[in-house]
């Protein structure tokens, strides 16, 4: 129905309301006719007339004719004309017999009888206006009698059209005569069924409802395009008047949901012109589809008490809608807006129907942001400034608008149809309020650049502070955390570094199947010589070759599994055909065997393959992949820690010179190096080696210096004597002295853990899993350590990371933690509330 003629509908009701409700006087609107005759020739075709034919009027007929004659006007008003004929003593014809003459009010279309009326029922205005409007808008006004009958008119109107049904306990009432008045109206627009059968209402209401009072529903058929669909009903809650039932239809036309983008305060609807509040359900981009359906699902919760409305938090800059995720707007003039942060959509028809309910949760809040003051004061007494550099870049950057076109939002809806858009599609998962998320989420964007336009690869994100239910579904139990998926594959976590190098470098190799199958012996000798496809190019990689003869399947097997497992992180390729045995024999080995390539493939190690589980491979090749003698870095730190070993490391202010490279190579490759990690580290790469060395002395040793640190026995640190050169033979001298006990330490390291200034700065325990599972080599009493406990989530429930032994959600939960339309309040913060608690654990999901 367009505007124009809604208009037209709307100040049509409220004449005929005003005019049914103004004071009759006398017997203005009736006609009289001196003769049947005379009346039947001046009838018009298509005009409406009740007549009733009298001879002379007896006393008993004269409360009749008091009440036909009161309702000329009402009828007049429908173009109807009342007509009083009289009749001559002598005419003795149909109209004016003794058997109707005053006994019957005939009605008339034209010349054609429509129905005749027995006086006795036409006893008041409302039965006369009600029954003479019900026998002429027979097309408009279905009577039905059955739940049949009724049912065959709702599934005949699916699709098409909306319908009114009304129970009226009699007609010729009031309520009757308001139905009808209704269906004079609005007939064009919907079907109206009448009912006056006591079980008719029965059966279809889910209540006992009172049969002894009038009932209207508004059925909306025209929504339900399938034929076993039911139609959704909404019923008129108020008493059963004209007024009452054009405010319901005027409801029910409006849209389910209006989408604003201006200033609440200036928002008018349909809503708040008939004295109902608006809902705002505030939204962003992002979740735009998500909390659209969470819109109309409370709309229809709330439709006929409240009108909803989407506003987005993008399209109007108001920073009260950064605090809060619903708003309420009263009709009442001068009443400020409600901006209130709700947990769930029950809350919000709680709001509506409680109006108690809007001062309850203002307190709430109001006494969760003093509890929070009250935490950050004492928490701020411990530390004097924001000592957590992650923290603080985000905090100082926060301005600055990431570049995200590149990369695409998933939802609840559009995740699994998302995963087969590409071959590969990435997927971080993370919190928009913690701070390392904010941070790795800079880096992606970096990463999705440097990407942008290669072929089989998708980037994209998950919010999980929107989407909980998604992101327990993936198993993702801390944040942030990269996915890959592959079609027909489990997805691959990336474990790594969160750098935009090793994000990249972790994405294109996630492109190439690993192991890489070779074909022939030239294909395998030229991957030793560093001739991959583009994806594997790499030059930070070492080159790593299966080689397996056809008698040992089985070690080939678990050498595939582990090439699926070390997907992304490891650059792996395999040989098994029936020359595999004179390629190993080039490099000293026999099948099943490794080789690997360093240095572009300018050195080829040979390496046996003793053990055939995929747990030991995995660890294996982890191990052997690592340098002989590797600068150290903030990245690759964890990696040698994790060998339990004691650390022989160089110290150098810059780039280490060619002979000191050269005899801490040799001391290295020697006999002894499986008893230690010989490594360097460079201050101007990696100026955290000042704090290092100031830590182990009180003042910066002169550079470059050579230590011995046990971290893991003692915590002693000995230094190298700087008068001596740094020579394979003096330093295997030295250690055997400190082996001996013949040196001092320099330093001892206090027992105590070093512990972050806050829990939630300990990066390094979330790394941890991060990390390479231990040597071959590992000492005993690394087996002895416990693992870390899984992390926990925001409601207190240990998160599992093993799907199969993950609980189910419980059927209390089920709707609203896996996302059952409507039941959670997205946005950008849905429980904002919370926001400040939850970001003090910003490693737990």
């Amino acid at each position: 129905m367009s505007a124009q003629k809604d208009r037209w509908v709307s100040s049509l009701v409220f004449l005929l309301f005003c005019a049914s409700s103004m004071p009759r006087s006398g017997s203005v609107g009736l006609q009289q006719e001196p003769s049947p005759q005379h009346y039947f020739s001046g009838l018009e075709a298509g005009k409406a007339s009740l007549a009733f034919f009298t001879p002379s009027v007896s006393p008993g007929a004269q409360p009749f004719l008091e009440q036909i004659e009161s309702s000329a006007e009402a009828l007049q008003d429908y173009g109807i004309s009342v007509v009083k004929v009289n009749c001559p003593k002598e005419d003795v014809s149909r109209y004016c017999g003794k058997e109707n003459a005053l006994r019957k009010a005939f009605l008339f279309r034209g010349t054609r009888l429509i129905r005749e009326f027995p006086t006795d029922a036409l006893f008041d205005v409302n039965s006369i206006v009600a029954n003479v409007l019900f026998a002429l808008l027979f097309n408009e006004v279905k009577y039905v009698e059955t739940l049949a009958d009724l049912e065959n008119t709702e599934n005949m109107l699916k699709g098409k059209s909306n319908m009114v049904f009304a129970y009226v306990p009699a007609t010729g009432t009031a309520e009757h005569r308001a139905v009808m008045e209704a269906a004079f109206v609005y007939g064009t627009i919907h079907q109206f069924v009448l009912t006056t059968e006591a079980a008719l209402l029965k059966a279809t209401s889910h209540d006992d409802p009172d049969v002894s009072s009038a009932w209207l529903s508004f059925c909306h058929c025209q929504r339900a395009t399938d034929s076993a669909q039911p139609c959704r009903r909404t019923a008129l809650g108020q008493p059963l008047t004209l007024l009452n039932i054009h405010r319901h239809l005027k409801l029910m036309g409006a849209p389910l949901v209006t989408e604003v983008a201006q200033d609440p305060e200036k928002v008018s609807t349909v809503h708040l012109q008939l004295g109902l509040p608006l809902v705002f359900i505030l939204s962003q981009k992002e979740t735009h589809e998500a909390d659209r359906r969470t819109a109309e699902f409370v709309a229809w919760q709330l439709l006929g008490k409240a009108g909803v409305a989407l506003l987005s938090r993008d399209l109007v800059d108001l920073n009260v809608l950064h605090r809060s995720n619903v708003a309420l707007k009263t009709p009442d003039e001068g009443m400020p807006i409600q901006y209130l942060v709700l947990e769930d959509t029950d809350e919000v028809i709680t709001l509506v129907e409680d109006k108690n309910k809007v001062k309850q949760i203002q307190e709430d809040e109001q006494q969760e942001e003093e509890e929070e003051e009250d935490e950050d004061e004492k928490e701020n007494s411990n530390q004097d400034i924001q000592d957590d550099q992650v923290v603080e870049a985000v905090s100082r950057d926060k301005k600055r608008e990431l570049p995200l076109e590149q990369v695409l939002v998933l939802t609840e809806e559009n995740f699994h149809s998302s995963l087969s858009e590409a071959a590969r599609t990435v997927v971080l998962f993370y919190a928009s309020w913690e701070a390392v998320s904010l941070a790795v989420l800079r880096s992606y964007s970096e990463v999705a650049a440097q990407l942008k336009g290669t072929p089989g690869v998708l980037l994209s994100r998950v919010n999980c502070w929107d989407w909980p239910g998604l992101c327990s579904q993936e198993n993702v139990t801390q944040f942030p955390t990269i996915k890959v998926y592959k079609e027909g594959q489990q997805p691959a976590t990336y474990d790594g570094m969160w750098a935009t190098e090793e994000l990249s470098s972790f994405i294109l190799l996630s492109r190439v199947p690993c192991p890489l199958k070779l074909a022939t012996m030239d294909e395998a000798e030229g991957y030793l010589r560093g001739e991959f496809p583009s994806e594997l190019s790499s030059p930070h990689h070492t080159s790593l070759l299966g080689v397996f003869s056809p008698a040992t399947s089985a070690a080939r097997e678990a050498f595939e599994e582990a090439g699926n497992i070390l997907s992304g992180h490891v650059r792996m390729g395999m040989y098994f055909e029936d020359d595999a045995l004179a390629l190993s024999r080039k490099y000293s080995v026999s099948p099943p065997a490794l080789l690997l390539a360093r240095s572009g493939g300018r050195s080829v190690e040979g390496i046996a393959l003793s053990k055939h589980s995929v747990q030991d491979m995995v660890q294996m090749i982890r191990y052997e992949l690592l340098d002989i003698f590797p600068e150290i870095t903030v990245p690759n730190l964890p990696q040698y820690l994790q060998l339990r070993k004691p650390f022989l490391i160089l110290f150098c202010a810059g780039d280490i010179s060619q002979m000191e490279s050269k005899e801490m190579l040799k001391l290295a490759r020697g006999r002894t190096q499986q008893a230690f990690v010989a490594c360097w580290l460079n201050l101007k790469k990696t100026p955290v080696g000042h704090g290092i060395l100031r830590k182990y002395f009180s003042t910066t040793p002169s550079l470059p210096v050579l230590l011995w640190v046990n971290l893991h026995a003692g915590g002693q640190v000995f230094k190298f004597p700087p008068e001596q050169s740094i020579t394979e033979m003096n330093i295997l001298s030295w250690l055997e002295k400190v082996q001996a006990g013949l040196e001092i330490p320099s330093s001892t390291l206090s027992e105590e853990d070093w512990k972050p200034p806050l829990p939630a700065y300990d990066f390094l325990q979330m790394m941890e899993p991060s990390v390479p599972e231990l040597s071959p080599h590992t000492s005993p009493q690394a087996e002895d350590t416990p693992l870390p406990h899984p992390p926990k989530n925001p409601r207190g429930d240990t998160a599992r990371g093993d799907p199969a032994t993950r609980e189910e959600p419980s059927q209390g939960s089920t709707a609203e933690e896996v996302g059952s339309p409507g039941r959670g309040l997205r946005g950008t913060a849905p429980r904002l509330a919370a926001r400040d608690k939850q970001g003090k654990r910003h490693g737990e999901l």
